[in-house]
């Protein structure tokens, strides 16, 4: 290295580059969830120019792939999903996205190799502990991919999304009982003990429960993040949930609103809204601007300072 000035360079070409990433993918999760399968494939690609590391990513993209008839390109990024870690076998025979894969030579051979794969990198897990947080995990994705296809299929007062959201709220409750039972027993696991997708359950109960049991176990989360038990990216999310729920404005823009009377949805009450991505680059998050499409909002900062009195006095 010639001098500071090189790596100084280095660090920020590093960030833009990362940031890059981050926003097309999060394009690409948008188009899925529109069911433009095709466009959302064009993106995925356009991001795996960049890296091809996150296998959650990658096992995304071959859900696209695999739908908008691409089969060959969706066993591709299956591989390279489980190369960077995807294990959760149980998810992938079930997923319906991946239907039209079934029954061939290359899924059988998939299988078997991520069986193997996966009987090596969990050698040492709990497999108990393991398989109970995958099936919570499960349980908890399957009843909101339905309950959000409702609200967009027959709009969020309809009876279907009611319904849906009902069933919802008890399927949490039972999960929870759940999950704060394993973390009083064994504290906030890790992908070590359990794997990823295993690890990333304790997050994802504890942000779909009440404030007081998050307020509990944030700290018990901050310590994982610190020991690498847990994503700095979900502590951000369950950091703003509780400073909403304690009547403070969140602090990267995680929380979104809906408003009934205009059908339009809206950042919650947001903290220095100028510096919002700066926050959001130090914990690993994409631009505002990119997360915020998904709920077909457009990020005008100027304008948001305008609205927040407005934001704040309607979230009292």
């Amino acid at each position: 290295m010639k001098s500071a000035y090189t790596i100084l360079i280095f660090l920020i070409v590093s960030l833009a580059y990362g940031q890059s990433y981050q926003s097309i993918v999060s394009e690409a999760d948008v188009l899925y969830n529109n069911k433009d399968y095709r466009s959302s494939v064009d993106k995925y690609k356009e991001a795996f120019k960049i890296e091809q590391k996150q296998a959650r990513d990658l096992y995304n993209a071959a859900c696209s792939a695999a739908l908008s008839g691409e089969k060959k390109l969706a066993f591709e990024w299956l591989n390279l999903a489980l190369q960077n870690g995807w294990s959760n076998i149980r998810h992938i025979k079930t997923d319906s996205d991946l239907t039209s894969l079934h029954g061939s030579e290359e899924w059988d051979d998939l299988i078997n190799e991520m069986q193997k794969l996966v009987d090596q990198r969990e050698a040492n897990y709990d497999k108990a502990l393991q398989a109970k947080l995958l099936a919570i995990f499960d349980d908890d994705q399957t009843i909101r991919r339905e309950y959000i296809a409702a609200q967009k299929e027959f709009g969020h007062q309809s009876m279907q999304a009611d319904s849906l959201g009902k069933i919802m709220i008890f399927k949490d409750s039972i999960n929870l009982i759940k999950v704060t039972e394993i973390l009083d027993e064994h504290g906030w696991v890790g992908p070590d003990l359990v794997g990823g997708q295993a690890n990333q359950t304790l997050f994802l109960v504890i942000q779909h429960s009440n404030l007081q049991t998050q307020q509990k176990y944030l700290p018990m989360m901050r310590d994982a993040v610190r020991d690498k038990k847990a994503s700095s990216t979900s502590l951000a999310l369950l950091e703003d949930r509780v400073a909403l729920g304690e009547g403070k404005r969140q602090i990267y823009g995680s929380q979104i609103g809906f408003d009934e009377a205009s059908n339009t949805s809206y950042v919650l009450p947001l903290d220095d809204p100028d510096n919002v991505d700066k926050r959001r680059t130090e914990v690993g998050l994409g631009p505002l601007s990119e997360y915020v499409k998904r709920w077909d909002i457009v990020w005008d900062v100027e304008e948001y300072k305008k609205k927040l009195p407005e934001i704040e006095s309607k979230n009292k």
